[in-house]
């Protein structure tokens, strides 16, 4: 379950719907209600928090993101423009990346929501998935 200040407008969860989960992304945010607008695919539908749940980073969210990945050694590099993720020995739990001067370091898994966040604070830009 995520807290309701983790989630922007554009960011990309996990829904779960009477045993159903699907990846949606987040349209609009009810801070009176405590419910997020998200388009699952299907449609677009208000979510209470106890059914959003992060997509974990993995290779397979960074290349969906436009990431272009190259391995060194034990080391993974993502590279989208200038922006940089270090994965090493394939542990999505120990995250490094920077953006010019701003470097961050992660000891534990994040969400793609996390990053697109992280990304748009550090870049100005957006991530989206396409």
């Amino acid at each position: 379950m995520l807290k309701l200040g983790e989630l922007k407008e554009g960011d990309t969860v996990r829904i779960e719907d009477e045993g159903v989960s699907r990846e949606g992304t987040v349209v609009k945010i009810s801070r009176e209600e405590h419910q997020a607008l998200i388009n699952n695919g299907v449609q677009e539908f208000w979510y209470d928090l106890e059914q959003i749940y992060p997509v974990l980073l993995d290779d397979e969210q960074l290349v969906r993101l436009g990431f272009e990945k190259e391995v060194d050694g034990q080391a993974i590099k993502y590279m989208k423009g200038p922006f940089r993720i270090v994965i090493n020995d394939n542990n999505f739990s120990d995250i490094e990346m920077w953006y010019r001067e701003d470097r961050r370091h992660f000891n534990t898994p994040i969400g793609v929501h996390h990053l697109q966040n992280l990304y748009h604070d550090m870049t100005k830009v957006y991530l989206e998935m396409p």
